[in-house]
């Protein structure tokens, strides 16, 4: 046989084998990990979580649930917690499927970057339901590593979650719980320069039912209610939220009680809540006077250096007017101190007594700062059986 033909049949023979193999190949084994595809996090557990600990980068949160079921944050003045967010993190972890093993090799995992990113769960009786430690996100078809424990495996999760590491971002910036629909009669108190300017200090409007118009027994001569005039204030005053708490000691604080404006408001099952908003006004303070670069003298004076001149005897100078320059302080920031019949039994009273709420600007200066606010002319009818009286052409 030739030598040409020979390599032919050995060739042939080479790839009918490797056919062969690769048709024979067994499969490749199926993970045996019994969590892949598995939740993170089962709902049977999270029904059962009392306490969430959050840890980052040396900071950490901590959450509790109290025998009534409520959430607090005692690390931010033991305030409830926002139950919304807390919801929301726990429905990521159940959510959040375990994609598959990476690996269970230790140098393997030493390059996942599992630090100090726990993230622990109690039960009722501080014993622990569940803990993972987070590692660095996946570059590629997103997720994030995770290992369960002290375990020696990682595992890539579907989980995107921020860990929110400031216990004030955790609490329940809602003062109050009321709706509009709520409140059969409100008070509104005006400017102390509408007040000034012939405004009464204050206009109370009532309604017998929810759906019955807004009434009040001030209404200006010759003016009526603007249509849906009150809807923004009930809406801005019945659903309050906090941006800010400070110390009640807080000098802005103090401040601002001095510059309330007390707005009240009454639910049709008779509870009373009194709502006290205020902020330090803007100031307007005249500048020192500014040193003469050549010989020393104020090149700008003030009211105060006029008089002491004329006390001195001394003439004014011509060539120097007395010419004040004002400078604006801008107003404090806007508080609100909320007093509710109720008592004890309210909430919002047990939070006055922890710290002075601050609020958004807006919510403040939107309010309405006098009567025109509310009301505009009625409009002019005719006496009755007679017909208006048209104007004469020019």
């Amino acid at each position: 046989m030739k030598l040409k033909s020979l390599l032919l049949i050995v060739a042939a023979l080479a790839a009918l084998s490797v056919v062969v193999f690769i048709i024979r190949r067994p499969a490749s084994p199926a993970s045996t990990d019994a969590r892949q595809s598995r939740p993170l996090l089962d709902a049977a557990t999270a029904d059962r979580v009392a306490e969430i600990r959050l840890t980052e980068a040396g900071k950490s949160v901590i959450l509790t649930r109290d025998a009534a079921g409520t959430w607090h944050v005692p690390a931010y003045y033991d305030f409830t917690a926002d139950f919304s967010k807390i919801a929301r993190f726990i429905s990521e972890l159940t959510d959040a499927k375990i994609t598959r093993l990476v690996t269970t090799s230790p140098d393997r995992i030493a390059r996942l970057e599992f630090k100090d990113t726990p993230i622990t769960l109690l039960d009722s009786g501080a014993k622990q339901l569940w803990t993972a430690t987070l590692g660095k996100s996946a570059e590629t078809g997103g997720g994030r590593f995770l290992r369960f424990g002290a375990e020696s495996k990682a595992y890539l999760t579907s989980l995107n979650t921020y860990l929110d590491l400031d216990p004030k971002n955790w609490a329940n910036p809602e003062l109050l719980a009321l709706k509009p629909d709520d409140i059969t009669k409100i008070e509104i108190p005006f400017s102390p320069a509408a007040a000034s300017a012939g405004d009464p200090a204050s206009i109370t409007f009532t309604r017998a039912k929810k759906e019955d118009p807004w009434t009040t027994t001030s209404t200006p001569a010759g003016q009526k209610l603007k249509p849906e005039a009150l809807t923004p204030t009930l809406t801005a005053l019945t659903s309050l939220r906090f941006s800010e708490t400070t110390d009640l000691t807080d000098a802005n604080a103090i401040a601002a009680k001095a510059n309330e404006r007390l707005f009240k408001l009454e639910t049709f099952d008779g509870k009373v809540i009194k709502i006290a908003l205020g902020r330090k006004p803007e100031e307007k303070k005249i500048k020192p006077p500014v040193a003469d670069a050549k010989n020393g003298l104020a090149a700008l004076g003030t009211a105060t250096d006029l008089a002491k001149q004329a006390a001195e005897g001394k003439p004014a100078d011509p060539t120097k007017p007395i010419v004040p320059e004002f400078e604006t302080i801008p107003a404090g920031p806007v508080f609100v101190n909320i007093s509710h019949s109720e008592g004890a039994a309210a909430p919002v009273n047990v939070l006055m007594q922890k710290r002075a709420f601050q609020i958004a600007d807006y919510t403040f200066t939107s309010l309405p700062q006098k009567a025109s606010d509310l009301f505009e002319p009625a409009a002019i009818r005719p006496p009755a059986g007679r017909a208006p009286v048209p104007s004469e052409p020019k």
